[in-house]
């Protein structure tokens, strides 16, 4: 009893620590909340079903020997948060089902579409031929940063992400329109390929948001 009383009492000095920085705050003066985390049914989670009948964002992502399968998994629940519309496993890229996908991926390879290929310059091929634009998410001559990357109005896009180690392979490279570069500003210019997905989706979402709510 005497533990739990401690506990209730951390709680409300905590709460009270909250509300007094509130009342102190400059950024908001006027403001006194006490945030509440949502519910999962207050979340209004789209259905597997519901998800596959939904409108989906004209971009297909491609991982190009990609190792890890904890990025992978990372790779799909990212693609089922931003409606992408498919997810190519390319090359040494695990695919579903797989332990490894599973632990990040949450459920998302039941959701998102996904294709595997033996070579990624396959699945890149095919894709010309299905119509779409191919980008390469790297840092290369002549990149477009990825803030000022704008999609062009009825194009569909496939952005590949490359090996963790290589990047995206050379005969890929001489396949694609272009490169989209995120713009880093630190000692590594390098970035978790999974990290850099979900930069990249979020910012396409954004910019071609309409698109998906119209076809919802």
């Amino acid at each position: 009893m005497l533990i739990k009383k401690e506990k209730r009492n951390i709680f409300i000095q905590n709460r009270m620590a909250i509300v007094i920085r509130m009342m102190n705050s400059t950024f908001a003066p006027d403001l006194f909340v006490i945030m509440r985390k949502l519910t999962m049914p207050e979340l209004n989670r789209l259905s597997v079903e519901e998800f596959k009948l939904a409108g989906k964002l004209p971009v297909l992502i491609v991982l190009d020997n990609i190792r890890s399968q904890n990025n992978i998994g990372s790779v799909f629940r990212t693609a089922d948060a931003f409606r992408i519309e498919a997810v190519y496993l390319c090359g040494i890229t695990a695919t579903p089902p797989h332990r490894e996908i599973h632990k990040t991926a949450l459920g998302a390879t039941e959701s998102v579409d996904w294709q595997y290929f033996p070579a990624t310059v396959d699945a890149a091929n095919e894709l010309l031929k299905k119509g779409y634009t191919l980008l390469a998410v790297e840092q290369a001559e002549g990149s477009v940063s990825l803030p000022d990357f704008q999609p062009a109005s009825g194009a569909k896009f496939a952005i590949i992400f490359g090996n963790e180690v290589n990047g995206v392979d050379d005969e890929v490279m001489s396949l694609v329109s272009g490169c989209i570069e995120i713009p880093q500003f630190g000692t590594k210019h390098s970035i978790n390929v999974s990290v850099a997905v979900g930069i990249v989706a979020w910012d396409l979402f954004i910019k071609m948001r309409p698109l998906v709510l119209s076809a919802s």
